[in-house]
């Protein structure tokens, strides 16, 4: 007898098409049978040895987290209630070109020191692994819930060249094509890119094309975080749209947002450039976090000349008089590459963490609202923070627009991901909310998007960029990522704040058949495993 039935369920089956009642039997961490409408018909209905009355319930696919930084978090809570309470069954982690494989001593501590705002220090993390393997291996020992692996092109840059702002010798720049290649045989799906942060957006569009190429022989592709997401965001998206054509690669574009004053309702453009690419024949999708700020690190925000080097140089830079007042133009007159070309506006800057406990009354408010406290400029204010703390803290950037945010979600390529970092008191609402925000903010409140519509955005979609044959639609022979949720109360719990609240109306989700969510509680199971590429 099979293991479970799901009875009566309102399956909305991730492809898009309207929904139906059946019966869904699990059996040995696959869909085994559908029964449609079979209450209805007087049929012969399934057994099992467990049944789980889902009646006003809708069973889709679980959702796919396609931008997620759990790259420690995943080791380190294993509850990881974050995600799977979302409904998240899978997770792409290795984002924005920094991540922690492949390494070697030097760099592992640099990567360490220059993603502890994303991750943490890492200090409670036995990092016994170096390849882009070992790190899947571990994966594989069980986690929450399942994860796929980007190689970090920031990353294999620091290992080939190091954090100079130079171009690679040929020497250097084969190192790094078998260093990705190397990446995706191990199980790597993609490359990611992170050409706002150190050390990967030294690399110029030549060298990004030479690893486009290697990316586009396994049949993975390229997510970059590119160049600008302000001043000069549809001349970046233009610039990753044609170095992927010229490589032949498929690309995804990572939190493809239009953001800070100068792009407000700007979106139509930015669809309009990729709609023309598309009629093209360019493979491309693209995922969104449905709110309007961002969040990344304080230092990020700095010009890229100020973080040549690595962390320990840009600490040295700061604590320079002269250089820090060099730093300070670039910042609030030029408009720094670090922030998007955008002079920056402390007042959209709000603290969502630091490292050190002892500034814990920084978070939570805005650099301008610190300074003015203090009576200083926001520039000192925002120094200050940043050598007292190493480099740690994190940021809330308040510079979105609603009406770019909405029709972005719209288009036939998106994908939801929450670029939800997990670290800081106050993190982004999107780290614990992205999905059932989507789902019960913009699908149940709103109508952007019909339940059916959104829940493919959310799960067949992403499958499809994956290359993942088996995964993203109930289908019998499908694996049983699964998520039953209450379609009138599901609603994301997470707000700016109160960030880590759980999500309501999400009460099962099953990750390989087992239950991780069992009556809206984290069950404990480790049901997760390391996703790796499927062969082209």
């Amino acid at each position: 007898m099979e293991e479970l039935v799901i009875r009566d369920a309102d399956v909305v089956d991730g492809s898009g098409a309207d929904s139906y009642r059946a019966d869904v039997v699990v059996d040995g961490g696959r869909i085994v049978g559908i029964v449609k409408e079979a209450a209805a018909a007087g049929c012969q209905r399934p057994k099992a040895r467990r049944e789980l009355d889902a009646e006003g319930l809708v069973l889709s696919p679980g959702f796919v987290d396609m931008h997620a930084h759990s790259d420690l978090a995943l080791l380190r809570d294993p509850d990881h209630s974050a995600k799977a309470a979302q409904g998240v069954t899978l997770e792409v982690i290795g984002q924005d070109g920094l991540s922690y494989a492949p390494v070697d001593d030097r760099t592992l501590g640099e990567v360490r020191r220059a993603i502890a705002g994303w991750n943490g220090s890492g200090d409670d993390i036995d990092f016994n692994w170096r390849t882009v393997g070992e790190y899947l291996d571990r994966l594989d020992r069980g986690i929450a819930v399942n994860a796929a692996y980007l190689v970090p092109q920031g990353t294999v840059r620091a290992l080939a060249v190091g954090w100079e702002d130079r171009e690679a010798t040929p020497r250097e720049l084969d190192r790094m094509r078998q260093l990705v290649a190397e990446g995706l045989e191990q199980g790597a799906v993609g490359m990611s890119s992170g050409l706002t942060y150190t050390p990967g957006m030294y690399a110029k569009d030549a060298e990004l094309t030479e690893l486009c190429r290697v990316v586009a022989s396994y049949g993975g592709y390229y997510c970059p975080h590119h160049r600008s997401y302000g001043a000069g965001a549809l001349e970046a998206y233009r610039e990753m749209v044609a170095l992927t054509r010229e490589a032949g690669c498929s690309l995804h574009l990572a939190h493809a947002t239009m953001n800070f004053g100068v792009n407000k309702g700007r979106a139509p453009e930015l669809l309009a450039l990729l709609d023309e690419a598309l009629a093209a024949g360019a493979d491309i999708s693209l995922d969104t976090y449905p709110y309007t700020p961002g969040c990344t690190t304080l230092a990020a925000m700095l010009p890229s000349w100020a973080s040549e080097g690595g962390p320990e140089r840009v600490v040295e830079r700061l604590a320079d008089e002269e250089t820090a007042e060099r730093i300070r133009h670039d910042l609030e007159v030029t408009g720094s590459d670090g922030c998007h070309g955008v002079p920056i506006e402390w007042d959209t800057i709000e603290i969502s963490g630091v490292g050190d406990p002892a500034l814990a009354d920084f978070v939570g408010r805005t650099v301008q609202e610190s300074a003015d406290e203090r009576g200083e400029a926001p520039w000192v204010t925002a120094r200050g923070l940043l050598l007292a703390d190493r480099l740690a803290p994190t940021i809330l950037q308040h510079v979105g627009h609603e009406e770019n945010v909405r029709a972005i979600m719209r288009h036939r390529v998106h994908t939801g991901g929450s670029d939800g970092i997990l670290q800081g008191a106050k993190p982004h609402p999107r780290a614990y909310g992205t999905f059932p925000h989507y789902l019960g903010h913009y699908v149940r409140e709103l109508g952007v998007l019909s339940l059916e519509e959104c829940v493919a955005h959310l799960t067949s979609r992403p499958a499809a960029r994956l290359r993942l044959p088996d995964r993203g639609l109930v289908r019998e022979g499908y694996v049983a990522d699964l998520v039953l949720f209450d379609p009138a109360t599901v609603a994301a719990g997470s707000s700016f704040a109160e960030p880590r609240v759980l999500p309501t109306g999400i009460p099962y989700v099953l990750v390989d058949g087992r239950f991780v969510i069992e009556d809206g509680r984290r069950t404990g199971a480790l049901a997760g495993r390391a996703v790796r590429r499927t062969p082209a």
